[in-house]
């Protein structure tokens, strides 16, 4: 028994008590995702109708495009013209072809401005990740700014060599002053004499 308590428990599923109806009642999980809803409507991947678009707008803006299009409205002019009578499809005032046009472009420029606005979403996360990363640089820029100021400062308390060995000059010639009044006032013989004579 309290192994089908457990497994209710881990379905969602709560027990009612014996007294009260048999029917269990089903409590929504928030740990689990929700089952996806079936509904009547055409389901479509965004990203790949995006991309299509994408493409699709990409082509318009190419001469290729461009001579295509002329190519078509030239051949199709000539067609309604100079065929016989029978197989002309769109007389002179050309509405199907006019028909035909403003269906194109009613339909190229949604599909440019949705590439637009991918193209611009997708600038947006660039100019972001660019920002956070100008902000990481500069933050790391002041942090090494600081490390050489304080070496700057802790080298200002450290005996470099050319500073030991001007000192080593100066104590040189310094020992050299002493040395030369040492022998002005003892001269050269009388500096080493011994005083046993004076005893």
């Amino acid at each position: 028994m309290d192994r089908i308590e457990r497994l209710e428990r881990l379905e969602g599923r709560e027990r009612v008590p014996s007294g009260a109806s048999a029917v269990s009642r089903h409590r929504t999980r928030i740990d689990m995702p929700r089952a996806p809803r079936r509904t009547l409507l055409p389901q479509y991947d965004p990203e790949a109708f995006g991309r299509l678009s994408e493409r699709i707008a990409r082509f318009l803006g190419t001469w290729r495009f461009i001579a295509w299009m002329t190519g078509i409205v030239i051949v199709w002019i000539v067609w309604n013209v100079a065929a016989p009578e029978e197989l002309r499809f769109d007389e002179y005032p050309f509405i199907f072809l006019t028909l035909a046009l403003s269906l194109q472009a009613s339909y190229a420029a949604p599909l440019i401005l949705l590439a637009q606005n991918r193209q611009a979403d997708r600038d947006r996360v660039t100019h972001e990740q660019d920002r956070k990363q100008n902000e990481r640089s500069i933050a790391d820029t002041e942090y090494l700014t600081r490390e050489i100021a304080a070496l700057r400062m802790g080298l200002g308390e450290v005996a470099t060599r050319d500073w030991i060995r001007s000192e080593l000059e100066v104590l040189t010639r310094t020992l050299e002053g002493t040395l030369e009044e040492q022998h002005a006032v003892f001269p050269s013989g009388d500096g080493n004499r011994s005083d046993e004579h004076d005893r």
